[in-house]
């Protein structure tokens, strides 16, 4: 098999005969999903980790909506899925082409290729760049813009091969086939016009209307905890509260796992007063000129802005994803996130292996790190909280 999955840096000749085994799985999962249609309808909040110096000034992180019986006519007209579609990740993005939401089918947005078994292991910056520019060049000529290079470097990375730049926390939802019919019916006659605004109309702005509008009134922003502004964080939080109320709704959580790779690790996502809290160069600035205040923000988080995205949630394979995603249920083993057992390093980087992320690929034995060469999972806060958060 000459194919870039089994030819990227760092890959050992274990590493190839593993994935050659769970290239069988990943066929064989293929061909179920396109034997049988979808029944189980279902919609999912995406939480995706903040990641890069924008990450670093706002680590809020970003959501999007999958719906796995919803799918793209094109990236700005939804439709039914037929057979073997595995649905739709649709978000509302800043300045591509004017419109207010796209929609990009499930493996595209994860992984930015179009099968399973395209996906590697080990994701190099430049190849995952090709990768994302070669499936927008076939897919996503509607919405390239004139300005040579703006693409590769602002609107693809968006869009395409999301796993690469952040894990994805994933919290799902049942649904209807009315319910999914009435809103292809209502966000295609919707004028799509971009209207985006960090504060009042942002992403996390988007995922709270879309599932109110399946579910009226089941999430909302907090005044207390995010200053009335609409975060991942919160929107999280509100449903799980919403869907643990309700049983029919057959609430499910996994963790999508970020590629291993050179590419810098992602952090948790934080709400806004827990980033005034916990982000360094907000909260020593704080604690010098107004103690008394950052202690307000101390009570403020702990009483309303603790939210745990992993609490009962597995970290799902690449070759289980499609079909954890569509089915909303997972077979995956819960992984424990606070093992501190080292691992062994790997040519060419600089830190120890993350535990967790040894679930992406069975039979797999591959470091994680960042290009700078730090642990994975460093903190980036001023504080740090022993408690379980919830």
């Amino acid at each position: 098999m000459n194919s870039p999955l089994f030819n990227l840096p760092g890959n050992s000749p274990r590493t190839s005969d593993g994935a050659r085994r769970g290239l069988w799985l990943v066929l064989l999962l293929l061909m179920s999903l396109g034997s049988a249609s979808t029944t189980r309808g279902e919609v999912a909040l995406l939480v995706e980790e903040p990641y890069g110096f924008f990450g670093s000034i706002n680590p809020t992180g970003h959501s999007a909506i999958y719906l796995n019986r919803v799918c793209a006519e094109s990236p700005a007209l939804l439709r039914r899925c037929r057979p073997g579609e595995t649905g739709v990740v649709i978000s509302r993005y800043s300045r591509i082409r004017k419109l207010d939401w796209v929609a990009i089918p499930l493996l595209p947005y994860l992984y930015a290729v179009e099968k399973a078994v395209d996906v590697p292991q080990w994701a190099e910056a430049a190849y995952v760049t090709e990768m994302r520019k070669a499936y927008a060049e076939a897919h996503l000529t509607s919405l390239a813009s004139a300005t040579n290079g703006y693409d590769t470097k602002n609107v693809w990375p968006q869009l395409l091969g999301v796993a690469y730049l952040r894990k994805i926390y994933s919290f799902e939802i049942a649904t209807t086939a009315e319910q999914d019919d009435r809103l292809i019916a209502e966000y295609n006659d919707r004028a799509n016009q971009s209207h985006f605004n960090l504060f009042t109309n942002n992403c996390a702005d988007f995922s709270r209307t879309l599932l109110n509008f399946y579910y009226p009134h089941a999430v909302g922003r907090s005044i207390t905890a995010d200053m009335a502004i609409t975060t991942p964080k919160q929107i999280a939080k509100s449903l799980a509260t919403y869907a643990h109320r309700h049983d029919e709704l057959e609430f499910s959580e996994v963790v999508i796992p970020q590629v291993p790779g050179t590419i810098p690790r992602s952090h948790t996502p934080r709400g806004v007063v827990e980033s005034l809290l916990k982000t360094k160069k907000y909260a020593v600035p704080i604690a010098v000129f107004h103690p008394y205040f950052l202690a307000g923000i101390a009570v403020t988080y702990l009483t309303n802005g603790r939210f745990n995205f992993a609490k009962n949630a597995p970290e799902v394979p690449v070759t289980d994803q499609e079909q954890t995603l569509v089915s909303g249920k997972s077979d995956a083993p819960v992984k424990a996130l606070e093992s501190s057992s080292p691992l062994p390093h790997v040519s060419g980087c600089c830190c120890t292996d993350n535990p967790t992320q040894k679930a992406l690929f069975r039979e797999v034995d591959q470091s994680v790190c960042s290009s700078e060469g730090v642990p994975n999972e460093i903190s980036v806060g001023s504080f740090e909280w022993t408690g379980r958060e919830y």
